[in-house]
């Protein structure tokens, strides 16, 4: 009996605004949280362009195999002064400025490196000889011992004598070796 009279009150008082207003209200939040949304993107702040550095660019990648000790040398030289060295046994990462990337184009030019062709073997072959890889500015000459042209002699004395002290001393003690133009 409470319940019917509770419903029937209810009834009486129920003019439906109750359910309009319910149903307005959830429209309008529905409507702002929407716009709220599509405005947070469109507020024409942009965000700030992030300019990553281009790539270091090959400079000169040096490697020489072979020989009695079946050596793997290599010596990676980046245009920012950035250089790898490594062996078997080892890999260091040392810096060069730019007086001696400098003298070491300097190196090249006196080679007329530009000008090689791009291999020289040996036409006898020997099991035991040193081959040698460069690249410089795109171009690659492969040699060998005993094979070597005399205008690229100095360039590989001078690379040898970079990769030697790199993998003997580091960065902490590096200095460029004296090399010969």
């Amino acid at each position: 009996m409470y319940y019917r009279y509770r419903h029937e009150k209810n009834a009486e008082h129920n003019t439906g605004l109750d359910d309009i207003t319910v149903r307005t209200w959830s429209g309008i939040c529905v409507v702002l949280v929407i716009a709220a949304l599509m405005l947070t993107g469109c507020l024409g702040v942009k965000a700030p362009v992030v300019s990553r550095p281009a790539a270091p660019a090959l400079f000169v990648d040096y490697q020489r195999t072979g020989g009695i000790a079946g050596v793997n040398d290599r010596l990676v030289i980046f245009d920012n002064g950035i250089t790898l060295v490594s062996s078997r046994s080892t890999s260091r990462e040392i810096l060069l400025n730019q007086s001696n990337l400098e003298q070491i184009s300097a190196v090249f030019d006196t080679a007329e490196f530009p000008l090689l062709e791009g291999n020289y073997t040996s036409r006898h072959g020997g099991a035991d000889l040193m081959q040698y890889s460069i690249t410089y500015q795109g171009r690659t000459v492969n040699t060998e011992d005993t094979a070597i042209p005399p205008s690229l002699e100095p360039v590989i004395m001078d690379m040898n004598l970079i990769l030697s002290a790199g993998l003997k001393n580091g960065q902490s003690g590096f200095q460029l070796p004296a090399i010969t133009l």
